[in-house]
């Protein structure tokens, strides 16, 4: 039977809280997609600082009934955000919209206590846009035993069967998104019925290296990891930070609080940027060989995405780390691929399956006891 063909568009706004990714798709939910548009769209100062401030205030579950004023008024300031630029797309294209995805905007992630928490009134948005809205996507996942994250390994693998077609790529693949975690979807081989593929959380991305810039200067990223390269590694700090840390289990989903930069506070701003973006690299690559340790696998494609794929710096030291010839990262963007809205696009994707009822999370992606559907699928209008 031929499948119903659906217009979604997904928005996704990351760790690094600058502003939305937007993207519009045509997909069944299954194996059939179409890139029809992609923008992204800056946060003015005030809705940025009013994002990184309650981050900073949240951090227990106390917390999210001790600052619930704070976090309902900058969830409204950001619904009517992300609304305005719904209507854009709207009010600028001719496509007919079917679903949102709507991310939202993560201010707390406490797997271990069944809490990720998304800024991101749904309700609201589908009243404003008058569009069916699907959020809340981690809660069923959680609730069933996983780590609520991350979630876009079913899109990976979707994705993942373009490059094998069109570019003779072969399996096993490793598809890697920097954001600010930095994780992995390892996916085996084609196989629509088991869902053969793997995902971890593996290392920080680009979150130690962002939180940097923002206390030591008025810059937000290290673009093309342009600072790092000025700066001098402080090697006596960068090997007692590596010796001092590490992730026990990579089936552990990771948050951007379960690091810290106090390491490098007495160093310059470039000293600081090289030495953290050093740590980070070093992080992911052993993150990366602790993939195809667990699922004994040597995997030559390793394909990156996301925000730290720019950081040349970032991209260079990981692959020294690797320290092999035939394993290096290869940009998603050499195989006509966007490697900036990979994620709103997969939650444009993962709307349309919550909406068909199809799972989103497994037991090897987020450690779920069973598949999971998720996403709660929101009619205001």
């Amino acid at each position: 039977m031929k499948k119903k063909i659906f217009n979604s568009l997904g928005l996704m706004s990351g760790t690094s809280m600058d502003g939305v990714d937007l993207s519009v798709i045509k997909s069944d939910g299954y194996s059939k997609i179409e890139y029809l548009y992609d923008k992204y769209y800056k946060f003015d100062d005030d809705l940025y600082s009013q994002l990184i401030e309650l981050r900073t205030c949240v951090n227990s579950t106390k917390d999210l009934s001790q600052y619930l004023e704070k976090i309902n008024n900058v969830e409204k300031t950001f619904t009517l955000f992300n609304s305005s630029i719904v209507k854009d797309i709207i009010n600028t294209t001719n496509i007919k919209l079917d679903f949102i995805g709507f991310h939202g905007q993560t201010i707390l992630h406490l797997p271990d206590e069944n809490i990720s928490k998304q800024i991101g009134d749904g309700h609201l948005l589908s009243q404003l846009t008058k569009c069916i809205v699907v959020n809340n996507f981690r809660q069923n996942d959680l609730m069933n035993g996983g780590q609520g994250a991350p979630l876009v390994p079913i899109f990976h693998n979707l994705i993942s069967q373009k490059l094998i077609n069109d570019f003779n790529l072969e399996y096993p693949m490793n598809i890697i998104n920097i954001g600010g975690i930095t994780n992995v979807t390892q996916i085996i081989k084609k196989d629509d019925l088991n869902y053969n593929f793997f995902a971890y959380d593996i290392a920080p991305g680009n979150c130690l290296i962002d939180e940097w810039l923002r206390k030591k200067s008025d810059k937000k990223i290290d673009e093309n990891g342009e600072l790092a390269k000025l700066g001098k590694v402080d090697k006596l700090i960068f090997n007692q930070a590596i010796e001092n840390f590490e992730i026990k289990s990579i089936k552990k989903s990771l948050d951007i609080k379960n690091f810290d930069i106090s390491f490098v506070k007495g160093l310059s701003l470039e000293d600081g940027c090289a030495t953290l973006t050093k740590f980070t690299a070093f992080l992911i690559s052993e993150g990366l060989k602790t993939v195809d340790k667990e699922n004994k696998f040597k995997t030559k494609n390793n394909i990156v995405c996301g925000g730290g794929r720019k950081n040349q710096s970032l991209i260079k030291d990981i692959n020294e780390f690797l320290d092999e010839k035939e394993i290096f990262l290869k940009n998603i963007d050499n195989y006509k691929l966007n490697g900036d809205f990979i994620e709103s696009q997969a939650f444009a994707y993962i709307a349309i399956r919550s909406f068909l009822d199809l799972p989103i999370s497994f037991p090897n992606t987020t450690r779920c006891k069973k598949p999971t559907k998720g996403g709660k699928v929101i009619k205001n209008f």
